[in-house]
């Protein structure tokens, strides 16, 4: 069983990794860079709540945990573009909740 208690980061690193991003270190959030765009990624658990400015954002939790936190987000309803990415065990991913088209993660 995943530690839902401890944030996927390292998890969301290699995700970003592996969609060609630069990931830049910064703890539980870090950036992800690639050509224009830099994504801050923030890796939580059930309990963390969404900040409530920013640009592109993406968050990253237990696949358990997905569905809520795209609802909080979504209740929220910040005013930057957002992103949830719910990783389950085994390293697969699903994106629970994506930006428009015009700004891809």
């Amino acid at each position: 069983m995943a530690p839902v208690n401890t944030p996927p980061v390292e998890e969301a690193k290699s995700i970003f990794n592996d969609l060609g991003y630069e990931v830049l270190e910064d703890g539980d959030e870090f950036r992800a860079k690639r050509k224009w765009r830099e994504v801050h990624v923030t890796a939580l658990t059930d309990g963390s709540d969404a900040p409530e400015r920013g640009d592109l954002r993406c968050f990253v939790t237990w696949e358990e945990h997905a569905a809520r936190l795209r609802e909080r987000v979504r209740e929220l309803n910040p005013e930057y573009e957002w992103a949830v990415i719910g990783v389950r065990e085994s390293g697969d991913y699903k994106v629970t909740r994506a930006p428009p088209a015009s700004i891809a993660v």
